[in-house]
């Protein structure tokens, strides 16, 4: 299974365009961070989790000429906001989009792409399947989802875990119930916002503090702001087995 970072960034506290702060202005291309997004390879499917507003410049960049399924985490705009550019697949494949998501999820999907659920068929508007997904395992295509049930802030949001891997973003809180899914992951990839606290997402030490009670093979901390500070001086403090990702940065389970 390969698993390829399509955005490791957020919206959250993102500066204005004349901003010059080290990490806005820096040279180093693990710097550059857009929406958070993943997409996964296996068995010769692919899927991506979130289609933030990136998304089209994301698939472009990583030349994704296939897609079986799109599995959202939660109905924020950074997460679903590119999800119109699937029109791209409809064309190639001939066939709808298939789209994994909660009830919350569709129902804001209906509201932000209300054209697309309208009943009149316009040419080319996105051509999507919807699938109701909830806090137990389903498959696509073979491939095993297991969603797990964390809260950002109040707001539900799902993680994944597909075989070793397993995928956070977006959560400040994990029940002991939920996080027993999560142990025995090879990967972790968890997110972590800034080292500063914030109302609904892990700090840096406390997502490392998470990744040191689940005790995976490797994590990587994703959804990360410009707060965070430069790749390479925050690579620095993290511990043994615990990086930072970034944009592109692809890997096997």
């Amino acid at each position: 299974m390969k698993i390829t970072f399509l955005g490791s960034g957020t919206s959250q506290g993102m500066p204005v365009i004349a901003c010059e702060c080290e990490v806005c202005a820096s040279t180093d291309a693990k710097d550059n961070r857009l929406r958070v997004s993943i997409m996964i390879e296996t068995e010769g499917k692919v899927f991506v989790i979130d289609a933030g507003p990136d998304f089209r410049q994301q698939m472009l960049r990583e030349k994704v000429k296939k897609l079986n399924a799109i599995v959202f985490t939660h109905e924020h705009k950074d997460h679903i906001a590119g999800l119109d550019d699937v029109r791209a697949f409809n064309y190639i494949t001939k066939k709808p989009a298939e789209i994994y998501a909660s009830d919350l999820v569709q129902v804001a999907l209906k509201r932000e792409f209300h054209y697309v659920f309208s009943g009149i068929d316009y040419p080319g508007i996105p051509q999507l399947n919807l699938h109701t997904i909830n806090n137990s395992p389903f498959e696509i295509e073979g491939v095993k989802f297991i969603p797990i049930s964390v809260l950002h802030y109040k707001l539900p949001v799902y993680g994944f875990r597909i075989g070793d891997f397993t995928y956070i973003t977006d959560a400040n809180y994990i029940s002991e119930e939920e996080l027993e899914k999560v142990k025995g992951s090879k990967i972790l990839v968890l997110n972590a916002l800034r080292k500063e606290k914030h109302i609904s997402h892990f700090t840096l030490d406390e997502a490392v503090d998470l990744i040191k009670k689940v005790k995976p093979e490797k994590a990587y901390l994703t959804h990360i702001s410009h707060m965070m500070g430069k790749h390479a001086d925050v690579s620095k403090e993290l511990p043994d087995g615990i990086e930072l990702a970034y944009d592109g940065l692809n890997f096997e389970v």
